[in-house]
């Protein structure tokens, strides 16, 4: 007798709904009696991303959007018949903005739980095991929200305000081990909202390339995040007010890496003056070990700074690397 061992891919989706200070978990309720989530099977030239999305609206009736960057994987096996299946399934977030729900016919019906009544019900292994995972980024996605938020209402509570009314959030995983401050946004930052995007993030994408990373991975922000008009350097008033915001970033993301990207990053963060006198060092600080460089600008202006980048972000990379 022929045995073989099938793979299946699947994408589903936690679905989360604030309940007050609280939140419910969206589960479905088959017919057998199990209570899963809504996920199926990736079909031919779909990214796990537009499978979880399409079941989503499929057996929920929802409309979602999952939330960026995250996604935690599991793997299994189990028996189809005389062959042994192979299952991976990615999981992603997404947020509810209401509780209807209209369920598919594959379902008998659903119910919007607690934590502690989510775990009672739902019987899969595999996703009890990562819903620490999944709670970690929930959370940690509601705080960057709501700091982001008072962030960007700075401009209407400062009557001296001097630079763009727009603010560019930081941009990655939430949960990355890795993070990268800069100075504050130019003016194709400011427009599109994306932090390093224009020049100085073209050749900022090179060196993380450089450093053997993923630009994907890390988190990338700015000490001020508004643009200082004509790309002057932000005041020290202005490195001041945004400090805090900037600060309890850090504390959301934990990374184990932070690169300090110039004079004001390095000011800002580290308290210490002249990048040039400190490029390439490594200083660990409450569990964080820092990195610092030149700003990309400086590099873009001269070469002799762009070779001193590079040379910094090979180290890094390596050092990093050594690290994990």
């Amino acid at each position: 007798m022929l045995y073989l061992k099938l793979f299946e891919y699947s994408a589903g989706a936690f679905i989360f709904l604030k309940a007050g200070k609280d939140f419910k978990i969206l589960i479905l309720k088959r017919d057998n009696g199990e209570y899963d989530i809504p996920k199926g099977h990736i079909e031919k030239g779909e990214s796990s991303e537009q499978a979880a999305v399409r079941e989503i609206r499929e057996e929920t009736g929802i409309i979602a959007a999952l939330v960026p960057y995250f996604h935690a994987d599991t793997h299994y096996f189990f028996k189809k018949g005389s062959n042994t299946v192979s299952k991976h399934v990615r999981f992603f977030i997404s947020i509810a903005q209401g509780s209807n729900v209209k369920i598919s016919d594959e379902h008998v019906g659903y119910e919007w739980l607690n934590l502690d009544d989510f775990k009672k019900k739902v019987k899969f292994k595999d996703i009890l095991d990562i819903i620490p995972e999944v709670l970690d980024y929930y959370e940690r996605y509601l705080r960057m929200r709501s700091l982001n938020e008072m962030y960007e209402l700075l401009p209407d509570k400062n009557r001296e305000w001097d630079l763009s009314r727009t603010m560019v959030p930081g941009e990655g995983p939430l949960n990355a081990e890795i993070m990268l401050i800069g100075q504050a946004p130019g003016r194709f930052e400011d427009e599109q909202r994306r932090p390093f995007i224009g020049r100085s993030g073209k050749l900022l994408d090179e060196m993380i390339k450089s450093a053997h990373l993923k630009r994907k991975e890390l988190y990338i922000t700015s000490t001020v995040q508004f643009f200082p008009p004509k790309n002057r350097i932000p005041t020290n008033e202005e490195i001041a007010i945004c400090k805090e915001f900037l600060l309890q970033q850090i504390n959301i993301i934990k990374p184990k890496f932070i690169i300090l990207l110039g004079n004001i990053a390095l000011g800002a963060v580290l308290g210490m003056k002249s990048v040039h006198m400190h490029h390439g060092s490594e200083i660990t600080k409450d569990g964080i070990n820092y990195m610092i460089t030149l700003h990309p600008a400086a590099a873009l202006r001269f070469k002799q700074s762009k070779e001193i980048m590079q040379q910094d972000f090979s180290k890094f990379g390596k050092d990093i690397t050594a690290k994990h």
